[in-house]
């Protein structure tokens, strides 16, 4: 008697000890460490800075995060990577191992993610890989099943692209004559790669094919070569400084193409504001659903909270996968990561974006081709996804 006696003390004890630890948990500790300097912080500062703030803002109006023990808000810890792999890896490990924070989000770019990746997995946090374009994440993925991937990958988004320039050829809008120009760096190379083998799988002649080095701002001369080529399509896989310079000094020299599309930095605000009318008809990586009526709220309320609209790809994609990862800690009821993990590979998630879910960590039914149509960068390929517009072509000439 006295030993079932003790028995039942000790588990009951057990029972109010775990339940004590839920509702004794102050704060949920989330940290970051994102390129606030140097070389990544405009993208950085445009797309994963004011989106982190405005769901935290959010969730903490809201009371905090839902666990079993009732609502637990959010506290921030957060260090500048520098724009460094090196920086980003202690920062993370000083997340981890001296602050002790529950869940870590993750860097802007995909090398500053490729490098943390590895200590997230060991440490067994879920990573939200939002800004990384690779050709490896499924490879990556099931080596690590804890990194989800959310822009797709180099091949998707180049044969996104190509695809849809074939649609327009085959309905008689285009020719087949397309030139490209790619950044030097695992960006560029690997889209530029997958782009090319693509175009020549169907049928188009790749009448310019060159790189351009990073930080390069002068592309009269490049410009001027395609122009006396007389393209279909100028297809450009840049960043946004080059994106936004190579642009004006398009105008400047009345280079219009049927097709002009441009990569990172064509979905930014500051493309319409620096281009104004001439945006029209631009096309580039990302796109939304501009009907779509809670993304037209989300964007309100970043613009109110960070004094700027956000970007039509990045920032979408990196607020939805905050909204995933809220969902998916309050299905499991706790910052256990190993069932935040399980959450986030099994199920269906309502987001900003119109319900999402992961196929082999990776987020599927987004758009990779957006053009600028009357004042939206809205999403025309894939043209399965609810939302989708078809293109502008030719695009209007310069005004």
């Amino acid at each position: 008697m006295k030993k079932r006696t003790m028995l039942g003390t000790l588990v009951l004890f057990g029972v109010l000890l775990l339940s004590s630890n839920v509702l004794a948990q102050d704060t949920i500790r989330i940290g970051y460490a994102v390129s606030k300097s140097g070389a990544n912080a405009g993208g950085a500062a445009a797309s994963t800075i004011p989106n982190y703030e405005l769901w935290v803002h959010e969730v903490n109006e809201r009371g905090g995060l839902m666990l079993e023990g009732g609502r637990v808000p959010i506290e921030v810890v957060e260090y500048d990577d520098r724009s460094s792999s090196e920086e980003a890896v202690r920062a993370a490990e000083r997340l981890i191992v001296q602050d002790e924070v529950d869940l870590v989000l993750p860097p802007w770019g995909t090398s500053m993610n490729l490098a943390m990746a590895p200590i997230l997995s060991r440490h067994g946090y879920p990573h939200l890989a939002v800004a990384a374009v690779t050709d490896r994440a499924y490879e990556l993925s099931e080596r690590w099943p804890n990194l989800f991937f959310y822009e797709g990958t180099s091949s998707e988004i180049a044969g996104a692209a190509i695809e849809a320039f074939a649609e327009m050829r085959d309905t008689g809008e285009i020719g087949s004559r397309i030139a490209m120009i790619g950044i030097s760096d695992s960006f560029g190379i690997e889209l530029t790669t997958a782009a090319r083998s693509l175009a020549d799988d169907l049928g188009f002649e790749l009448v310019y094919d060159r790189a351009y080095p990073v930080g390069h701002q002068d592309f009269t001369l490049m410009l001027n070569e395609i122009k006396a080529l007389e393209p279909d399509v100028f297809l450009a896989f840049s960043y946004p400084p080059d994106t936004l310079t190579m642009t004006e000094q398009a105008r400047l020299q009345d280079f219009n193409p049927p097709v002009y599309f441009a990569s990172i930095g064509t979905s930014f605000p500051l493309f319409l504001e620096r281009n104004g009318g001439n945006a029209e008809g631009v096309m580039g990586v990302g796109g939304v659903n501009g009907d779509n009526p809670l993304m037209q709220d989300y964007i309100a309320r970043h613009a109110e909270l960070a004094g700027f609209e956000p970007d039509r790809f990045t920032s979408p994609l990196t607020y939805a996968s905050l909204e995933i990862l809220e969902q998916a800690i309050e299905r499991a009821g706790s910052i256990d990561h190993e069932a935040i993990v399980a959450e986030m590979q099994d199920g269906t998630f309502e987001t900003i974006l119109g319900e999402v879910r992961f196929e082999n960590n990776m987020l599927k039914d987004i758009f990779f081709v957006g053009q600028w149509q009357d004042g939206e960068f809205q999403g025309i390929a894939p043209t399965d996804i609810e939302g989708a517009r078809a293109p502008i072509v030719p695009k209007p000439e310069w005004q």
